[in-house]
């Protein structure tokens, strides 16, 4: 018998329709069915890139007009089903291996996606899906054959979010006008100030500074504004007028709310990184610590001095040497490090710190 790794991963159709399977229905006619679904936003760093698997869904597109952005990627997803799933994580854990192979490190449960709409339009009945998102880490990027599973870089979906080369063009272009645009729409000067405060905090204009943790905030601030095409999606009736004036998307859309999922996944492992050592779950058994800094610097997207770097490290006493050295650096061997597990029993919160103020982006 073939093991579940190497069986083809269920028709795309079959998972997207799993609401219909597990309805659980009640006597009132006019009443809605939920579902529980799981949602796996899984990272893995390679060369510098973070990247996620998503499952390529090319026949779930919103629209069929060949112009309009292509939003049929998603996060991998399945039914919570208790005959075959003692716990949640075991079914998510029995989803992501079947649909792609990959086994996971750290997992955490991140939050529960439950607002009307996210599956199915108002008005209708059709049962409502409960997504339960889940972060996931691995070290692996090899997945399983026969899938429509592949790795993408999270900042395909996040543009804004890479600082490592400083401010990004697309911010100061076209992010802070718009925003600065949609503020003055407000119907007084209250809500005007309102709204323009919130992109302050949100994308460090003016006073504020950028804080790398809040990617869910201007995630959904873009979507309250209509600025991203999910928006645009979701509720045409607000923001169709705003299709045309967004060209290109302001980052890949995704099917769903799987871009909100992803965004909730990348604030909190970017926040994690600073008092729980989860970026070892990303790397090999023995690294160097430049290839260490390249990593955090790519999960948090800003970069860190590189000896402020390495006394925090010796400080905290994450790592010890192998006694070994790299000699793929393309200069000088490297000593190769491993993480040091006791550290675990040392410390209540051995992270990895990040420079406590990020940078303040100027006003055009």
């Amino acid at each position: 018998m073939p093991s579940r790794r190497k069986q083809q991963a269920k028709d795309t159709a079959t998972v997207i329709d799993f609401a219909q399977r597990g309805a659980v229905h009640t006597a009132d006619d006019h009443s809605t069915a939920v579902t529980i679904g799981l949602n796996a936003a899984i990272v893995a760093v390679s060369d510098e890139v973070p990247q996620v698997t998503v499952v390529r869904r090319p026949g779930e597109r919103s629209s069929g007009d060949a112009d309009a952005p292509d939003d049929s990627d998603g996060l991998p997803f399945g039914p919570f089903e208790p005959a075959q799933h003692r716990t949640l994580e075991l079914g998510l854990r029995t989803w992501v291996d079947e649909q792609t192979g990959l086994t996971l490190g750290y997992t955490e449960q991140l939050y529960t996606f439950g607002d009307r709409g996210r599956h199915a339009a108002d008005g209708d009945h059709s049962p409502q899906v409960v997504s339960i998102g889940y972060l996931a880490l691995t070290d692996e990027t090899d997945l399983a054959s026969g899938t429509d599973t592949v790795w993408q870089p999270w900042y395909q979906y996040f543009p804004w979010e890479d600082w490592r080369s400083g401010e990004p063009d697309l911010i100061r272009s076209v992010i802070h006008p718009l925003l600065k645009k949609w503020s003055k729409e407000a119907p007084d000067r209250a809500g005007q100030r309102q709204r323009w405060d919130r992109a302050c905090q949100c994308f460090g204009f003016e006073t504020s500074r950028w804080d790398e943790e809040k990617v869910l905030e201007r995630y959904e601030l873009l979507y309250e504004a209509g600025l991203v095409f999910e928006a645009q999606r979701d509720r045409p009736h607000l923001h169709a007028d705003k299709i045309d004036m967004v060209r290109p998307p302001l980052g890949a859309p995704m099917i769903h709310d799987h871009r909100r999922i992803l965004a909730t996944a990348m604030g909190r492992l970017r926040g994690k990184l600073k008092y729980r050592p989860v970026v070892f779950e990303l790397m090999p058994a023995a690294f160097t610590l430049l290839e260490l800094q390249r990593t955090v610097e790519a999960i948090s997207g800003v970069r860190i001095h590189k000896q402020n770097f390495r006394r925090l490290l010796e400080k905290g006493g994450l790592v010890e040497s192998t006694g070994e050295v790299s000699t793929k650096t393309g200069g000088r061997p490297a000593a190769l490090f491993r993480f040091r597990r006791e550290v675990l029993r040392e410390r209540p919160a051995p992270g990895v710190k990040l420079p406590s103020r990020g940078p303040r982006i100027k006003s055009p």
